[in-house]
């Protein structure tokens, strides 16, 4: 149970349901279903978790002075020059597990961050206008909560489109057991079209 009276356990429990939420979106595929485009702008699952995990440490670690030793593994800055969706897709070289890996290697670092610095902190975004560029980590967990649960909600869609897989994860499916979903497909259709 989160104590709700500590605000970094809130955002610490927060954030690692958004975590177990993407990754279960993962569960049972192959690294070519992972990697599969499954928009027009190329989504696909394997780049959701690369995304948020650099996205992660950029925010909840790098902005504010923080080291994990595995920062060779992410998407160097320099990167984004020649490609910017450059970490949207895991590479040849780089495994499913490999990705999965450094993205629950990242979470204990960032739960670390939250647990040993004081929410004020002051951190310095370097890719934003120097203007607005400093936000304290409170504000920057939050807006990493907002991003992994906003894809983790486009990995939702992704993994139903794909196989049917639906819900929150495998333990808490939280839809309706024995649902007639043809015929509530059916009745929203009608719906739309009477409109």
């Amino acid at each position: 149970m989160v104590d709700l009276a500590d605000p970094a356990a809130v955002l610490i429990h927060y954030l690692a349901r958004a975590h177990e939420g993407l990754l279960a979106k993962l569960d049972g595929l192959s690294e070519r279903e992972l990697r599969m485009p499954r928009t027009p702008t190329g989504t696909n699952l394997l780049g959701i978790v690369k995304h948020c995990t650099n996205t992660e440490w950029t925010y909840l670690g790098a902005s504010v002075g923080r080291t994990f030793g595995g920062e060779h593994l992410l998407v160097p800055v320099e990167s984004y020059d020649s490609d910017p969706q450059a970490d949207w897709y895991a590479t040849a070289g780089e495994s499913a597990a490999a990705t999965v890996a450094l993205y629950r290697r990242v979470g204990v670092a960032t739960e670390q961050t939250l647990r040993e610095l004081p929410l004020d902190t002051v951190g310095r975004v370097a890719h934003w206008p120097a203007e607005r560029a400093e936000a304290t980590l409170h504000h920057l967990a939050v807006r990493v909560i907002d991003d992994t649960s906003r894809h983790a909600g486009h990995a939702d869609i992704l993994r139903e489109l794909h196989d049917g897989a639906t819900g929150l994860t495998p333990a808490a499916p939280n839809l309706p057991e024995g649902y007639d979903w043809a015929a509530y497909v059916a009745r929203l259709t009608a719906l739309a079209e009477g409109a």
